[in-house]
């Protein structure tokens, strides 16, 4: 069983930034792919970010590409994600998500979810 837990979320204005943790129980954390959702009032959740196990690999949505990023601290079982020039748009709450093997890659098979940690930007 893994236990996700994600924190840094917050108000802020458009063109702020935010980081985002996303703490693991588990010794095997060096062994998970990492992802980064997001789910805005009424819409579908999406596709945010993911870090293959060794950090080695990153994928972004397009809509982030540039502004977000994602990165992991294997020693302290911690996933992040740095958001800079927050828009509007970015409001959501945000979840992490840990891929366990066999990878489903960045998109899918995500085996265990955090409660999420919600981000508001105000105009």
């Amino acid at each position: 069983q893994v236990q996700l837990v994600e924190s840094g979320g917050g108000s802020v204005q458009a063109g702020g930034s935010l980081r985002l943790s996303c703490a693991a129980s588990g010794r095997t954390f060096s062994r998970y792919a990492m992802g980064w959702f997001r789910q805005a009032p009424g819409k579908e959740r999406e596709f945010v970010a993911h870090i293959s196990w060794s950090g080695g690999s990153t994928n972004y949505a397009g809509s982030v590409k540039g502004r977000f990023t994602i990165s992991r601290d294997n020693a302290k079982t911690t996933a992040y994600l740095q958001m800079n020039n927050l828009k509007p748009e970015d409001t959501a709450v945000y979840y992490c998500a840990a891929d366990l093997p066999p990878y489903g890659g960045p998109g899918g098979g995500y085996d265990y979810w955090g409660q999420g940690t919600q981000v508001t930007v105000s105009s």
